[in-house]
């Protein structure tokens, strides 16, 4: 019941891509473009748009994504809006290992990886604190939502 509630996020019955992915492509495309001064935020929260590779086309991919932060690491989660299956950016990039942020019209390199257990508490608080309704995704599935810090390539 979980995945029928959020299913029409990602695509319809037919196969097809929903409405949240078109708007995702548009809204990446209209951020990038304007170096982030349209589009900026999110339902109040920050936005970058992360740029990946498809691990299985290898084709570029750009997604906006939902950001806090802490010194030059960025704090995400691949939560895909509560859904039982793990968001394509976040396969994508951890199968590649490195990925590009476009942040306020600046491109940079990072690497993911997932939060220790000794920063857990820190960069949750960071990020609900950009975005309070990230909680609620974690009643939408039992799958467990990792937050993942992107540190920069060259630190």
């Amino acid at each position: 019941m979980r995945a029928e509630r959020t299913a029409w996020l990602t695509h319809t019955g037919s196969g097809m891509r929903g409405p949240a992915v078109l708007w995702g492509r548009l809204h990446a495309a209209i951020y990038r473009r304007t170096g982030g001064r349209v589009l900026p935020r999110w339902f109040g929260a920050p936005v970058m748009v992360l740029e990946t590779v498809g691990r299985r086309t290898g084709e570029p991919r750009s997604t906006p994504i939902l950001y806090a932060t802490r010194g030059d690491d960025l704090i995400v989660m691949p939560a895909n809006a509560g859904q039982d299956r793990a968001p394509a950016w976040w396969l994508n990039l951890r199968a590649a290992g490195e990925a590009s942020v476009v942040l306020k019209g600046k491109r940079r390199r990072v690497r993911p990886r997932l939060v220790r257990d000794d920063e857990h508490a820190d960069a949750w608080a960071r990020y609900l604190e950009v975005y309070p309704a990230g909680e609620k995704y974690l009643s939408f599935t039992d799958r467990e939502i990792p937050l993942v810090v992107l540190e920069p390539v060259d630190r």
